[in-house]
């Protein structure tokens, strides 16, 4: 595996792609550029929409930063990709990468290491009957979240305040996924807590408080608005940051996470129990970004850290020569 050093590497920011996240890991994607060619390293734009990724051994890129978010680019897809082409990569590995990217699949391994997340009902397509949706209601509560298990950026996501609006929520996410989640609503204060390691080394950066307009963190107020106002420090009792850290750092190593990622949780406010909702295993480098807002209140530049996780590139398989 070839070490990244400045001098000797030609790096791909792969941005764009064909997930619905696209635009956002456009903007993402050049800001990692800039970020990485105003520190003098040898860094490109590659959009896998637009190019083979074949076409990087050709062009003799030697490292990966991901600034793709969604499928294709988030999902363990491109991760493997780079796998077999023996290119490092930033971020999760393969496995990691697609469990982390399926919300049903990344609380089934939470739930068995004991670490909160919300109460959800899974309805693959074939166990989408009215009755099996009418019992969600019941299940759940009101009011509730549904969304599809395989996106992020809150697309295709709705919460559901009375039992009229499900059908048409329902229609909503089955638009981007054919799977189905639908968590109970925790009410009560929004998170972020970014993560940088790897296993033992894996370490929380500070606690983001995101606090949008009537509690609408949703993709136009994410990425294209003012409306949201962020809070790093985050304003929280030291206890209770302290906890999220470690409850942060605790899942992003359930899911066998390395690089860097970001967790995001909801804080209920009648007892101040905190619930995992999903790990970011690409997170957004925007303007708007909250992975670079935690690690300047941590003292550490954006181009820093984007040069921090370039640095921590690697491959999933570790070639061994044989001693015959």
């Amino acid at each position: 595996m070839s070490q990244f050093t400045i001098s000797s590497s030609k790096v791909a920011v792969l941005m764009g792609g064909s997930s619905a996240e696209r635009a956002i890991s456009l903007l993402s994607g050049q800001g990692v550029l800039q970020a990485l060619q105003s520190l003098g390293v040898n860094a490109h734009g590659f959009d896998p929409a637009q190019q083979a990724l074949a076409q990087l051994k050709a062009d003799k890129y030697t490292h990966a930063f991901i600034a793709l978010h969604g499928r294709h680019g988030e999902d363990g897809t491109v991760q493997g990709a780079l796998e077999l082409l023996g290119i490092p990569y930033t971020g999760s590995g393969v496995m990691a990468s697609a469990i982390a990217m399926d919300k049903q699949m990344t609380k089934r391994l939470w739930r068995a290491d004991q670490l909160s997340t919300p109460p959800s009902v899974w309805l693959p397509p074939q166990q989408q009957t009215p009755e099996r949706i009418q019992a969600i209601v019941q299940t759940l509560g009101l009011p509730l979240i549904v969304k599809p298990p395989h996106e992020g950026s809150s697309i295709g996501v709705t919460k559901v305040s009375q039992a009229d609006q499900l059908e048409a929520a329902i229609a909503t996410a089955t638009r981007y996924d054919p799977d189905l989640l639908c968590e109970m609503f925790i009410e009560g204060e929004e998170v972020t807590c970014p993560v940088v390691g790897q296993g033992a080394n894996a370490k929380a950066l500070p606690v983001v408080k995101i606090v949008a307009p009537e509690g609408a963190y949703d993709y136009q107020n994410k990425y294209f608005t003012d409306a949201v106002s962020y809070h790093c420090p985050s304003g929280l009792p030291q206890s209770e940051e302290k906890a999220i850290q470690e409850m942060s750092v605790a899942a992003y190593r359930s899911l066998g996470c390395r690089g860097w990622g970001r967790a995001d949780v909801m804080i209920r406010s009648s007892d101040r129990q905190a619930f995992l909702l999903e790990m970011n295993t690409s997170p957004g480098m925007t303007s708007h970004s909250l992975v670079p807002m935690s690690a300047l209140a941590a003292g550490i530049s954006y181009p820093q850290l984007c040069l921090q996780i370039l640095s921590s590139a690697c491959l999933d398989a570790h070639k061994k020569v044989d001693a015959a």
